[in-house]
């Protein structure tokens, strides 16, 4: 079984190009990159292997292992990878989904606003926090509200770039709800801006995607309203 990749070394001009890629948030694909035996491995033996690769970073930083408060520190971020901010990587952990008949016969847009999401920017594993408003118009089938709000933390919860987990909504709900009257918007603060680089912490970043009916102005107009 495999467990583990060779480290390729890296030269100075790639690094330099790849800081160029996280500082300006280029994202490569709409899907989240995943190797193809991305899943062979166990969650144990993930949280083992994440385990032992974490003490390392944290003995090189200087800090000591054999203090109390930290001793245990290589293991708890190990389990808080796989277990929870990370989960939204595993297929198996995504939310199952039952359509019902919109027996109500609303045709109007409903609206889920206030989703709070925390994810993590893959550029450089610090938090991303903020809202998604999402909204849909019933084709003759609805969902359940809180579904809304589980397919947002599957999305968020793996290493992320704001548009791509934008569009990973906007694209799984048309799928769920199989229509394509579907808006979603993203405000979020990013801690790789606030925490490091410019150190900027007043500004937010601010994500949509409009299909089917919303990119009509005066759908987008009464989503945009109504959530602001």
């Amino acid at each position: 079984m495999k467990t583990e990749k060779l480290i390729i070394p890296i030269t100075e001009s790639e690094l330099e190009s790849f800081d160029v890629i996280g500082e300006n948030h280029i994202a490569t694909s709409v899907d989240t990159p995943l190797r193809d035996d991305a899943f062979v491995l166990s969650d144990k033996e993930k949280i083992e292997i994440i385990e032992r690769h974490f003490r390392e970073i944290m003995l090189t930083l200087g800090l000591d292992l054999t203090d109390d408060s930290l001793k245990g520190t290589p293991k708890r971020v190990a389990k808080m990878y796989v277990q929870e901010v990370f989960s939204g990587l595993n297929p198996e952990n995504k939310p199952k989904i039952a359509l019902f008949e919109n027996k109500y016969q609303y045709k109007e847009m409903l609206i889920e606003k206030d989703i709070m999401l925390h994810s993590f920017c893959e550029h450089h594993f610090v938090p991303i926090i903020g809202k998604a408003h999402v909204a849909y118009i019933s084709n003759g089938n609805v969902i359940g509200l809180s579904k809304i709000n589980r397919i947002v933390q599957y999305y968020a919860k793996r290493p992320q770039v704001q548009e791509r987990l934008t569009l990973q909504i906007a694209n799984e709900l048309k799928k769920v709800l199989k229509t394509e009257d579907v808006a979603v918007l993203i405000d979020a603060k990013h801690m790789c801006v606030s925490m490091r680089g410019i150190e900027d912490v007043s500004s937010s970043t601010v994500t949509a995607s409009y299909h089917g009916k919303f990119l009509e102005e005066a759908s987008k107009n009464e989503f945009l309203s109504i959530i602001k």
